[in-house]
């Protein structure tokens, strides 16, 4: 499992005094009320940054990090990546996943064969779809529903789903 949990990319900034534009990858944005501080990822090296404050506009977080207190210094932070500690992490309800922990899971029916690995999840807004990929490319979509997936053992990077008429196969 990955240590640091990407919920945001910086789009752009925000007024004149330092304050980023957040895309958040998250399902409740006001969890950034929660948080401290963050790591900015930039030019593939992490920057640990204090947050000052949050502000929210329209479906964005707003974000002033310390150190950035103008116009200026913000354009250098654009695109970049924002991620937290696993440990600062909200706790999910049951059943409910980090999409970093299903990425590359190996998928298994629920008569042992594989499937392949999960490649990519999209939201669809009732549930999340996982796009499953095998060795060959064929790609499998299934619907994160409690009919379909039987058990998701994240440690073991392992899930098993019941393949309902008109999913894969």
């Amino acid at each position: 499992m990955q240590d640091l949990l990407e919920i945001g990319q910086i789009v752009n900034y925000y007024g004149i005094k330092g304050f980023l534009k957040v895309v958040p990858y998250t399902d409740d944005i006001t969890r950034f009320d929660d948080l401290k501080k963050v790591y900015i990822e930039r030019n593939k090296k992490l920057q640990e940054m204090e947050i000052e404050e949050v502000r929210y506009h329209k479906n964005l977080v707003l974000l002033k990090l310390k150190g950035i207190d103008d116009i200026n210094q913000t354009s250098e932070y654009k695109n970049c990546l924002i991620k937290i500690d696993r440990k600062d992490a909200v706790e999910l309800p049951e059943d409910t996943y980090f999409i970093v922990d299903l990425i590359d899971m190996e998928v298994y029916t629920d008569e042992n064969k594989l499937l392949g690995k999960i490649v990519d999840v999209f939201p669809t807004g009732s549930n999340d779809v996982y796009v499953v990929k095998d060795e060959i490319g064929k790609q499998t979509l299934l619907p994160a529903i409690g009919d379909v997936i039987k058990n998701v053992d994240v440690a073991n990077k392992k899930m098993v789903v019941h393949l309902m008429d008109g999913l894969g196969e």
